[in-house]
């Protein structure tokens, strides 16, 4: 513990977060933001309307493409192991103006990301117990959904060890539920796994599309990173927990697919599409053990809700300490009491409701801002990954004797910069079937990054930004 507080003031920082995580906990993290019991359940059926049985193909291919990134992301953990990852990382390898905007467009995409997966629960409470439907329409929604997220608030202020508890419980049950339900799934399959091999007329167009879904489950395997100040040993413990998680979540989401296509009762009269995996549970396994497995996904829901909360709340901690953000003072501040910044928690929850309330009788509206939010994670991915390149190619990086990709760094991290600029343009896609209107999200992307330059200034303004301190020296705009 106290190698830890010295190795993190060596970069300028009090050791003010408290060191409770181990390794299994560094791992939940980074899964239940993941969490593909939540996103695969909401997004089964969209997948399967735009590809078909070929859509199952996107999700090794986004693996593969995360995979590239999440490399890149572990040698960086080991190297630079500060909450608020992605905004230190690329401030550390490129400088303070591309590591703010890193940090913006990811606590953005994070806050829509609290409101988006919170929102899931309207998907199976009600199915669970109809009692759950308290109103009628998509209100319900977001009064479920609100409801979440001021819970998952009051757990993060509460302190990192309840929160720690509650996610390693949750994510246990949901990797318990994962195999459980492939197992069953397979046990009640209709036809054989060489049905994703059959030929498919799905053009490149439909299946492009098809491959949104697998981009809008398989981010945030990096929160890992983002609680680093309070992981144990980060430097060994974040690039393994960033890398089981995205392994764990890449093999169970690919069972979860397959199981699904090979036991639906029909993958050709609509009802797959139009009821994605609750239908196929509710059709195959009955009402009784149906209902079971969707408490765990209500589980996996309300932890992976509580997970991105988190580690939003870590990212508006570490730019607000840095004086990158408004009212700094207040939201750079950890409570002595909890250990926790319960400002930024309450911003957080506050900011995700608000977004949620975008969907009353605008539920069009919600679907694309939450669109945009994912672009906004694989931009400000991408303004890691890219920065990390040219201070590779330059000879700038420094090593870590923790975690190093050698001589396959090169080719490793051009992957994984040309990935999340395939990506980030595939989903900003103007598509109609995604935005209304198809032009939504390069406006909304625009606007936020207009917003963003004005919010940089204005903080820059203020104050020329803080020093940091790196192996005995001070730097203030770029420190590699």
């Amino acid at each position: 513990m106290s190698t830890d507080t010295e190795d993190l003031a060596q970069f300028g920082y009090p050791q003010q977060l408290r060191r409770k995580l181990g390794g299994y906990a560094s791992f939940a993290a980074g899964f239940s933001f993941v969490s593909i019991l939540t996103t695969v359940f909401q997004l089964f059926g969209f997948g399967f309307s735009a590809g078909g049985t070929a859509f199952f193909w996107t999700w090794p291919m986004v693996f593969a493409g995360q995979l590239a990134v999440a490399l890149v992301f572990a040698e960086l953990a080991a190297r630079y192991p500060i909450a608020g990852c992605v905004y230190q990382w690329a401030r550390r390898v490129s400088g303070v103006l591309v590591g703010w905007f890193a940090g913006w467009l990811m606590l953005l995409g994070q806050i829509v990301s609290v409101a988006g997966a919170a929102i899931a629960l309207q998907v199976v409470l009600p199915v669970i117990w109809p009692g759950f439907q308290v109103v009628d329409g998509p209100a319900n929604a977001i009064l479920l959904g609100a409801g979440l997220i001021v819970v998952t608030t009051v757990v993060n202020a509460i302190g990192v060890r309840v929160m720690s508890l509650i996610n390693c419980v949750g994510v246990t049950c949901e990797l318990v539920g994962v195999v459980v339900l492939v197992l069953l799934l397979f046990g009640h399959a209709e036809r054989g796994p060489e049905v994703v091999f059959q030929p498919s007329d799905v053009g490149v167009g439909p299946f492009l599309l098809s491959a949104l879904m697998a981009a809008y489950v398989l981010y945030g395997f990096d929160s890992a990173g983002e609680l680093a100040e309070e992981t144990r040993s980060p430097r060994r413990t974040a690039p393994k927990a960033i890398l089981r998680a995205l392994f764990a979540s890449g093999v169970g989401g690919l069972l979860l697919l397959l199981g699904a296509l090979v036991a639906a009762p029909s993958l050709t009269d609509g009802d797959l599409a139009a009821g994605g995996l609750p239908y196929v549970l509710t059709s195959r396994l009955g009402s009784g053990l149906g209902t079971v497995l969707l408490i765990d996904v209500a589980i996996a829901i309300i932890v992976c809700t509580l997970a991105i909360q988190t580690a939003a709340t870590r990212m508006v901690f570490s730019m607000s300490r840095d004086g990158m953000l408004p009212w700094r003072g207040l939201l750079g501040r950890v409570s002595p009491r909890t250990g926790t910044p319960i400002a930024p928690a309450v911003v957080v929850g506050v900011a995700a409701i608000l977004v949620l309330l975008l969907s009353i009788g605008q539920v069009s509206l919600f679907t694309a801002v939450t669109s945009v939010a994912v672009v906004l994670v694989y931009l400000a991915y991408l303004l890691v990954t890219a920065p990390t390149l040219v201070a590779r190619l330059r000879g700038r990086l420094p090593a870590s004797e923790h975690f190093s990709l050698g001589r396959w760094g090169v080719p490793v991290n051009a992957v994984a910069v040309a990935w999340g600029l395939f990506m980030a343009v595939n989903i900003g896609w103007p598509r109609p079937e995604v935005y209304d209107p198809p032009y939504f999200a390069i406006a909304l992307l625009a606007a936020v990054l207009i917003i963003g330059g004005l919010v940089y200034a204005r903080t820059r303004k203020v104050d020329d930004g803080p020093s940091v301190v790196e192996g005995g020296h001070l730097a203030r705009d770029h420190i590699g």
